[in-house]
């Protein structure tokens, strides 16, 4: 890190960088503490709003300030981490209709879809397992995002890379992904828009916002979205629709209280649960097209998500804020899923080579494994907090003390057909899709070797101490008591554990000029899991460590665009990582192995306007994950990666806008390294037209280049990326 601090003091020279401002270089001066006023971002006169800056109705591609890593309302200067912004502008221009879509065009965040409906995100080297919505945190299930999450509800998506440290009950050792919802207006605004692409795939999407009493004092907002359509993939296909409705109020000019409900239906055919083995017996790459699908028609992924929700803030006349908020979010699964397991041999039983695809064959190393299951998550956190400003010695510093606490109850049981399981497959011919639906039995297993019941319990007291001891100067310190308690059982495993734990955090940011400021933060790392089984049965014991971060931030414009470089360090003990696969008594699972693991790097964020009309997001992370011994570890995660996201409004012709954006990542390999993908990149563009001021037509070509690249090696199973496609939208606005 010595190094990393050196190299980052030298890019901090004010002399080297200040003439990209300014001609001039001012003399250091305190920033602004609070986020500056976005003149471009209107709130359409709410005097609350809640989860902060309103994204709608600007182009810009970044926010004045968040209130994600710390509660406190922060510009992103002021942030001692790195963070970044997709605003509601380039969710539209580049139709990042859900999350996976989304996250793949944020810098450093790895999205690995080992499965066609399921997705593992990494951020730093290690796994993303909780998003937050509107800051209160909701866990995976199993660690792993199932099923599809729409992007219809939310004005905007923040991102925290490194440990949340204050809140990291509610957060993850990687990253923080804070999806901040659409909130109602003051003022009437219908939108809608229709779009039609490759593969058949259609989508129409609504959102209507009223005031409710003549004032808007009292206002509501509707949003639903419906999309189908057909796939790459032969015989898989995905329909999704989602509802989203909220009700907002003002008590007074002090005080907002709001309730919603949200809804969204998730179901796959033809899905592949696990999927195609990447190499021969022999270590060999299979080579297989790029629509190839092991899973038939009859296998699917049907995940229904339901939230109710509520929040009250109430502002106090001396600068102090205080929120409560409550999510009830209720998860039900209904699967009937096809698995193969195995890789076919280079020489059939016969003794024919089959290295050459003329050569007949009659392999039988791949073998079937049908299942079907039903899971229901419930899971309710509620949080509570005050913030504001002190006065001591003349200075004005802040405090923040909050509380939270969250309950999930995890309940799945399987049903199989054992007749159909083992059932030998010949290569290539699994590829057809034609294996019959088993006759599953009609009731799940409430078995614990073949069934979970787990009950997990967080509570959490959590502080921090903003002080200001000089001009330019914010120092942080705080922290959070966490006690974490879980119950139950996981196929065969006991699922039993409680533990409390204290986790310090602390931060500073420095100005070195009116655009320019140092920062560092620390924390640790506590994140139980208690759904990942050893080859023993017994839960991996939690993860614990350490990060560390320090960097250079650039403001500029009044916060219209913002800049970070950043040099981190992550120590995670036991961080869970697949080894293999186990049956007992015909269930067969995948078990896991804790691994200690460090993680260092450089990572370059940047986002928002660098010229009148041209908006910008990316970055670039280079980093190594290694053990204690200093070996390669978790090489499934990508060690670079590069995102940028451009788009440009001509000024002689300003109802065109023109953009483009490029995802690269280096290779990644399987635990075993038998699975293999080289280094890629991809090219998206766009261009849209404003046919009158209420009417807009885009058009949305994905994966130029056509590259074919494997999705995720995480396993030794997988299947290839989207080739090229056209989107087209036509949108509407009152």
């Amino acid at each position: 890190m010595s190094a990393l601090l050196a190299a980052l003091m030298a890019a901090a020279d004010p002399s080297a960088i200040a003439v990209a401002a300014q001609p001039v270089p001012p003399p250091p001066v305190s920033a602004s503490d609070a986020a500056p006023a976005d003149t471009a971002t209107p709130q359409t006169g709410e005097d609350i709003v809640v989860t902060g800056a309103r994204t709608e109705g600007s182009q810009d591609y970044t926010i004045p300030g968040q209130t994600t890593a710390t509660r406190m309302n922060l510009s992103l200067r002021n942030t001692p981490q790195s963070v970044s912004v997709v605003t509601r502008a380039q969710i539209e221009d580049f139709q990042l209709n859900d999350v996976n879509t989304l996250l793949g065009t944020v810098p450093g965040i790895n999205v690995q879809a080992g499965e066609t409906d399921r997705v593992y995100f990494s951020a730093r080297g290690f796994d993303v397992q909780t998003f937050q919505i509107d800051g209160i945190g909701v866990p995976f299930a199993f660690g792993i995002q199932t099923g599809s999450i729409d992007n219809a509800f939310y004005d905007h998506i923040e991102v925290v890379r490194g440990a949340p440290g204050l809140l990291s009950s509610t957060g993850n050792p990687s990253a923080v992904v804070n999806f901040i919802r659409k909130r109602p207006t003051k003022d009437l605004q219908v939108r809608a828009s229709a779009q039609y692409g490759s593969f058949d795939q259609y989508r129409g999407e609504a959102d209507l916002s009223v005031p409710i009493t003549k004032d808007g004092s009292i206002r509501a907002r509707a949003v639903g979205a419906y999309q189908d359509g057909d796939s790459y993939l032969n015989r898989y296909g995905l329909r999704r629709w989602v509802g989203y409705g909220i009700v907002e109020a003002d008590l007074g000019s002090s005080t907002t209280v709001s309730a919603g409900y949200g809804h969204q239906d998730h179901k796959s055919r033809g899905a592949m649960w696990g999927a195609i083995p990447l190499t021969y017996s022999d270590g060999t790459p299979l080579n297989f097209a790029r629509s190839s699908n092991v899973a038939p028609d009859w296998s699917s992924w049907n995940v229904i998500d339901r939230q109710i929700f509520g929040d009250i803030t109430h502002k106090f006349g001396n600068g102090w804020i205080a929120r409560a908020s409550a999510i009830r979010r209720a998860t039900t699964e209904n699967n009937t899923l096809f698995y193969v397991y195995g890789n076919p041999s280079r020489t059939a039983p016969n003794g024919i080579d089959i290295a050459n695809p003329a050569d007949p064959f009659d392999d039988i190393a791949i073998k079937s494994y049908p299942g079907k299951f039903n899971a229901e998550t419930r899971n309710l956190t509620m949080e509570a907090y005050v913030t504001g400003p002190v006065t001591i010695l003349g200075r004005e510093h802040e405090i923040n003390i909050g509380v939270n606490r969250s309950a999930q109850e995890y309940v799945q049981g399987s049903a199989y057909d054992f007749s159909t399981v083992g059932v030998n497959l010949p290569y290539p011919g699994l590829f057809a899709g034609n294996f019959p639906l088993p006759n599953f039995p009609t009731t799940f297993s409430a078995d614990p070797a073949s069934s979970q019941n787990t009950h997990t319990r967080r509570e959490t007291v959590y502080g921090l101490v903003r002080l200001n001891p000089g001009d330019g100067v914010k120092v942080m310190f705080g922290g959070n008591v966490t006690h974490a308690k879980s119950t139950g059982f996981s196929y065969g495993a006991n699922t039993d554990f409680d533990a409390t734990r204290f986790l310090p955090f602390a931060g500073t940011t420095i100005d070195l000029s009116r655009n320019l400021s140092i920062y560092g933060s620390w924390a640790t790392i506590f994140n139980p899991q208690n759904q990942l089984l050893d080859i023993n049965d017994r839960i991996i014991d939690p993860i614990e460590g350490e990060n560390l971060e320090i960097g250079l931030k650039g403001e500029w414009f009044d916060g219209r665009l913002n800049a970070t470089l950043a040099a981190f360090q992550t120590r995670q003990d036991n961080t869970a990582e697949a080894a293999g696969i186990k049956t007992v008594g015909g269930v067969t699972r995948t078990y896991y192995q804790g691994i200690d693991a460090r993680s260092q790097g450089l990572e370059l964020d940047v986002g928002g306007q660098l010229a009148p009309g041209l908006q910008v997001t990316g970055g670039y992370t280079l980093m190594r994950i290694e053990d204690p011994e200093g070996r390669p570890v978790r090489r499934y995660v990508a060690r670079n990666t590069g995102r940028l996201n451009v788009s440009y409004t001509l000024p002689m012709l300003p109802a065109l806008k023109l953009g483009a954006a490029a995802q690269y990542q280096s290779r990644i390999v399987s635990p075993t390294g038998l699975g293999r993908q080289g280094d890629y990149a991809l090219l998206d563009l766009l261009a849209a037209y404003s046919l009158t001021s209420n009417i807009s037509a885009a058009v949305n070509l994905r994966n130029v280049t056509n590259t074919k690249y494997l999705t995720a090696t995480n396993f030794d199973g997988g299947y290839y990326g989207a080739p090229r496609t056209v989107m087209g939208t036509i949108s509407v606005r009152y």
